[in-house]
Order: structure tokens, then sequence, then C-alpha cells
């Protein structure tokens, strides 16, 4: 925000160095306060200006944590104030961590929606809600043609019709998703979302290499002014920490809107198109690993000896008691 009032101030004395500079500052300096958290987080205890808190989240001086690294927790993180921004790009660091190796869930979401501050079965949210969620996936319920790995990001567009289907991972409502691995990296990763001209991109910085990597884009896509940006995360069975460690809204719509001054805060949210949806395939049961077989094998042997010694002390009694009734 400061280099912004700085290229605004340099305007006004020198008009010839204007263009360049305000080109670059409306795409990345144009910082909304009100819908960002960076530290050091202002505020004591769960109280943040411009955030409200649901569940198991708590507020540390490093980081915002959803949900600690145990079954059955739940929490979110929900701005205070409408965005009533028509073209946006929303930059999340976060951290997904826990000690699982091979199993681990069940992940957290983001969200761009009408009802905030409510919990629900949808990675701590609400199901059936207006707008848009982008949901990082670390679980997968769902096997079958044109399965993908985990963790998986989605993007998600309802109307308050549409129910998010655990069981098939929300396969058949999702617009579109890419597989990334951000679990247990020790640099920061990021996560852009950009809506602009209808149009929804959705990259990733995992390498931490300063650098975006697409992981969507969706054109067509229809959003309402004045919904609420939040966080949510959740962990069943499965456990991770979730993190959030900075949200930082950035506003798109300085000087390339044309309809700017268009109301959009009534349109219902929309998508042109969905990805086909997958059938649903059992999954196979996962071959045991060699430690695993061998001591598999080592309780059906002492099992087999077992009912071999019974049978033999009962074969051996029986006939101790055939001879002593022949005397």
């Amino acid at each position: 925000m400061f280099r912004g009032e700085f290229i605004v101030t340099k305007f006004l004395l020198v008009p010839i160095f204007f263009t360049p500079i305000l080109a670059e500052w409306n795409t990345r300096d144009y910082i909304r306060r009100e819908h960002s958290l960076t530290k050091p987080y202002q505020g004591s205890g769960m109280s943040l200006p411009y955030w409200d808190f649901l569940g198991s989240t708590i507020v540390t001086s490093n980081y915002v944590r959803l949900t600690p690294d145990l079954q059955s927790k739940s929490g979110a993180i929900w701005n205070t104030a409408p965005c009533n921004t028509r073209n946006w790009e929303l930059q999340v660091q976060f951290k997904v961590h826990g000690r699982g190796k091979d199993l681990f869930g069940d992940g957290l979401a983001l969200w761009y929606v009408r009802d905030r501050m409510q919990s629900g079965p949808v990675f701590g949210s609400r199901d059936y809600f207006h707008g848009l969620a982008i949901v990082l996936d670390t679980y997968s319920n769902h096997n079958g043609a044109h399965n993908h790995q985990h963790p998986y990001i989605s993007a998600m567009i309802n109307n308050g019709t549409l129910h998010y289907d655990h069981d098939r991972d929300g396969t058949h409502t999702q617009l579109a998703g890419c597989e990334a691995k951000f679990r247990n990296f020790n640099h920061d990763t990021h996560l852009s979302i950009i809506y602009k001209d209808d149009t929804l991109i959705v990259s990733t910085d995992l390498d931490g290499k300063n650098a975006w990597k697409e992981c969507l884009k969706v054109e067509n896509i229809l959003l309402p002014t004045g919904y609420f940006f939040g966080a949510s995360a959740t962990t069943g069975d499965l456990s991770d920490n979730h993190d959030i460690i900075a949200i930082k809204m950035y506003e798109l719509d300085l000087l390339e809107s044309q309809n700017k001054d268009e109301d959009r805060s009534n349109i219902i949210p929309s998508a042109a198109s969905y990805e086909a949806p997958r059938e649903r395939v059992e999954d196979s049961k996962p071959a045991m690993s060699g430690v695993k077989t061998f001591l598999y094998m080592m309780f059906v042997a002492i099992v087999i000896i077992v009912i071999v010694v019974l049978g033999i002390m009962w074969y051996q009694k029986k006939q101790e008691h055939s001879r002593k009734r022949l005397y």
C-alpha cells in the first residue's frame, strides 16, 4: 500500500511516469487491507480486525491453525467485510503438515460465498452454499476411470442447489482441478485465486521458486459482489495441521473493467460447464507390506501349531481313557 501511495504522489508531481508504474501497481500492489490477513497479526486472543473464527481455530504469532493434527477437528476463519470488488485476486500462504506419511486428511477449502460463519460437512463449512469453493483435498474417497492422485485442488460453483459429495470427492460438481502435492514442505506454499472478466484462474507456488504454476482456468463464471472470503478445514479418522499464514486480496478493478459500474450484487453464481462425473468404483484392497505379511504368516503358523498341539493332547487323552475302560 505504501508503494501505491508513493506512485499516486509521483503521478501528481511527474505525470510522464504515470502509465508504466501504475500498470505494475494495478496488478499486484493495490492490496485491500480489510480483506487481508498478514503477520504480525493485530489483535488480542481470538480477536483480529476484519476476521472471525469458528471451531478449533487458534491464533499464534506465526500462523492461524484451523485444525491441529488430531482426529475429528473442524475450524474456520471468515472475513467480516463483504467484497464489493468485481475483479480480484486472493493470494493465500498456507501450510498442511502432520505425522501421517501414507494416510492423512481431510483437507481445507477457500471460500467466496454469500453466507459466512456457518459450520458444516464440506471441509468445515456448509453444504449447498452460494458462491465459490476452492477445495484442497488430501484424502481420496473415490476411484475409477479418470482417477487422479491426492492431494488434489478443485473448484466448485454453487447456486445453493448442489451437494458436495465426499464419497466422490466432489467430482460430479467440480469445474476443473489438478494434482498438487502441497503437504509437509519446509518452505512456504502459496495459492493464487484470480477472478477477472468472468474467468477463474487458480495457480500454485509449491516449489518455493516465487513462480506461479497454473492449476486450472475456467471461463464464463458468474460471481456476484458482496460475498465473503473465508477458509476452513476439517479432520476425521485421519488428521493434519491446517495452517493459514497469510491472506492477501488485491483489487483488479482500477482501470481494466469497462463495465465497472455494472451492478453485480444480485446475480446468481453460475458456471457454463462442469467436468463429467466419474462412476464410483470400489477400492481394491491394498496389498500388505512385507512386515505385515510376515507378521500375518507368523500369526497363522502359531494358530495352526496351537490347534495341532491341542488336537494331539485331546487324542492322547481319548486313547488313555479308552485303555482305562478296557481294564
